[in-house]
């Protein structure tokens, strides 16, 4: 990101534009942005992007639930200096929010690229991306792509316990600053969208070719994917989602000394439990309500989380579509704060402009709201905390 005093002066540049007869090229809410890709994005790849599991309750209450926290504002305090930065593992980021993982970001622009365009969103940005399993790049092109900007890579654990070894070496010989383990995805959840179109991309060899580059996944084949798709798609469907219980934490500490991060934790003691087994943060998700239609809110899981986890930094995502539902996350005790579908959507819509467009809109619209609300800090913003009505 170009320099700015602060993510709030974005609004300046889009007014200055304005004098001059320039709009915006994508829409800066989130509601006119989905109606937006919505129109534009091929069926088959927004019902994935787009769709819940079962009917899509716990999807929509992630994104409602946040109209039932509140923060109370705070007069005459001197907000004309901002500071949105947050320290996480030792690195210093400029803001709290970073790119979630999304296994169809490959087929989410026309070049079938998406996850180079979201590295380049990331490096326009300095807002991190956790790169997915599920890519149509490389996971070494993509942190080529990153060009030093720090990036996660968040693991799908195979069945084959070399073939995930792999993956996690991989990533960290190609520069990722942490795995991050999705625990909630060992099996795909009833999605209904996908299943009256009979269509999981990965089943047409999309979002593969982390499997298909990989040298442990090429010795498990009798051909190699470029001879022979079926056999190899077949393969990644035999291999695809290890049970993980309690009993393989060790395992999974033991394949990196990166930061190890559990995503989908979302019990104070799994938190604990997780803690306990050496691992460096919690990932609180419920994976923006694809995977399970249990009802509750993620935001609402949040408090509890974060209480169980002490001094261990907690992650979070599921339902942030605004600036503002990333500071009610922040001053509900996350460290940093998860964007999926609003990104994915700028991608589909103007590639990596696109997506740091959305990024940077989010991260106005939440500067912003710390001015007016009389918090110039995130440390400021937890201590007021969030009420709920």
């Amino acid at each position: 990101m170009a320099h700015r005093d602060h993510f709030g002066d974005y609004q300046l540049d889009i007014y200055r534009a304005g004098l001059r007869g320039v709009l915006p090229a994508l829409p800066v809410d989130f509601a006119t942005l989905e109606a937006r890709a919505t129109a534009a994005m091929p069926p088959h790849v927004l019902s994935y992007v787009q769709g819940g599991c079962g009917d899509e309750f716990t999807q929509r209450e992630n994104a409602d639930a946040f109209r039932h926290w509140g923060m109370i504002p705070r007069m005459m305090v001197d907000c004309s200096s901002r500071d949105l930065s947050i320290e996480l593992f030792g690195i210093r980021f400029p803001s709290p929010i970073f790119m979630s993982p999304i296994g169809v970001l490959g087929i989410c622009t026309q070049d079938a690229h998406g996850d180079v365009a979201a590295a380049q969103a990331s490096v326009m940005t300095q807002v991190p991306l956790m790169a997915s399993t599920l890519s149509n790049d490389p996971l070494e092109t993509v942190a080529t792509t990153l060009a030093g900007t720090p990036g996660f890579f968040q693991l799908y654990t195979p069945k084959d316990k070399d073939l995930a070894a792999s993956l996690v070496q991989r990533a960290e010989a190609a520069g990722y600053k942490g795995i991050v383990v999705t625990l909630d995805t060992w099996v795909t959840g009833w999605r209904p969208r996908d299943l009256n179109a009979a269509n999981f991309p990965q089943l047409r060899g999309h979002v593969l070719t982390n499997y298909f580059s990989d040298p442990v996944f090429r010795r498990l084949l009798d051909k190699p994917p470029e001879q022979d798709l079926a056999a190899a798609v077949s393969k990644w469907g035999s291999l695809f989602g290890k049970v993980l219980t309690w009993a393989d934490l060790p395992w999974l500490r033991s394949l990196t000394k990166l930061p190890l991060i559990l995503k989908g934790i979302c019990h104070p003691d799994d938190a604990k439990r997780a803690i306990d087994g050496g691992v460096d943060a919690i990932f609180c998700s419920n994976h923006g309500g694809r995977q399970a239609n249990g009802g509750i809110a993620a935001i609402d899981m949040l408090p509890d989380v974060v209480a169980a986890s002490g001094s261990t930094p907690v992650l979070f995502d599921s339902g942030i579509r605004s600036g503002t539902d990333v500071v009610k996350a922040l001053a509900l005790g996350a460290r940093a704060v998860g964007i999926g579908r609003p990104y994915a959507y700028g991608l589909a819509l103007g590639g990596a402009a696109g997506a740091a467009h959305v990024l940077k809109s989010i991260l106005a619209e939440a500067d912003l709201l710390m001015a007016v609300n009389g918090y110039p800090t995130i440390r400021d913003v937890r201590a007021a905390g969030a009420t709920r009505r």
